[in-house]
């Protein structure tokens, strides 16, 4: 194989016209191949260039050769396609050991670049259990036929946590474009490092309750009562009376020997 790589590089123009008149003439790559004593991919790649360009000639750059195969190529785009949280410097060792080759991170990135994978940050949400999807999709199945009339009388609560300290966001992973919210793109968290705020508030069919901010401290079934139940929801309850539905989530606060009292009395 080298030497018909040698003979390739040194393929004058004019044993290239010659080639591709007896292709033209209606001879076989197999047996021109071997009348000039070279490789059949050689006469085969010449004959698809004529075929594409309508000449022969072969062109010369003066740029540096490329430092990867298009083997290589492929072996990187997979290498991040089964893990997207490597970073280039990391792909690049892994690449320089299968091939034996040294190959930059600057190379790979391009080469990623190439494959339609670009740097970016992960999609964060908060992780939920095989059970919990279970249990959302019966709620909705038990709810798709409600009219506005049924859902005018629930009240939604949540609480959200903001940090307040600096989040850089470098960790990034190696995705396609348009594919923002596709598993393999989504990072899972609910931590929260650092100084934060706490933020409760509540929603309804046309209407919704006032932000409310948690003061310094942790939040348990005492707080909820005092600082939720009593001030936002009890005046929700008294204006939609008995109809009036309470929707919150499972968090410890909230199903707590005093919040489950204070629910069942209706306050």
């Amino acid at each position: 194989m080298a030497n018909n790589q040698s003979v390739r590089r040194h393929l004058d123009a004019f044993t290239r016209g010659r080639i591709i008149r007896k292709l033209e003439e209606g001879r076989s790559v197999t047996s021109v191949a071997a009348e000039f004593g070279i490789a059949h991919s050689i006469v085969s790649r010449l004959w698809r260039q004529f075929q594409t360009t309508g000449t022969a000639i072969r062109g010369f750059s003066s740029g540096r050769p490329r430092g990867t195969t298009p083997a290589d190529n492929r072996y990187i785009v997979l290498q991040a396609r089964r893990n997207r949280w490597q970073t280039a410097g990391e792909i690049a060792r892994h690449t320089t050991q299968a091939t034996g080759r040294p190959i930059s991170r600057f190379t790979v990135a391009r080469r990623l670049h190439g494959g339609g994978l670009f740097a970016r940050r992960p999609v964060r949400c908060v992780p939920l259990t095989p059970a919990h999807r279970r249990r959302r999709s019966l709620w909705c199945r038990e709810h798709r036929n409600w009219r506005d009339n049924e859902w005018g009388r629930v009240l939604f609560t949540d609480e959200s946590r903001f940090s307040l300290s600096s989040d850089s966001h470098r960790i990034l992973i190696w995705r396609e474009r348009g594919s923002l919210n596709h598993p393999s793109n989504i990072i899972e968290r609910d931590r929260y490092g650092g100084r934060g705020v706490l933020l409760s508030g509540g929603i309804m069919l046309g209407s919704r309750t006032d932000l409310h901010i948690f003061d310094a401290g942790s939040v348990n079934g005492t707080r909820y009562c005092n600082e939720i139940l009593l001030p936002y929801v009890r005046l929700f309850r008294g204006a939609m009376g008995l109809q009036f539905l309470f929707m919150d989530d499972n968090a410890p606060c909230h199903r707590t020997v005093a919040a489950e009292q204070l629910l069942e009395k209706g306050y």
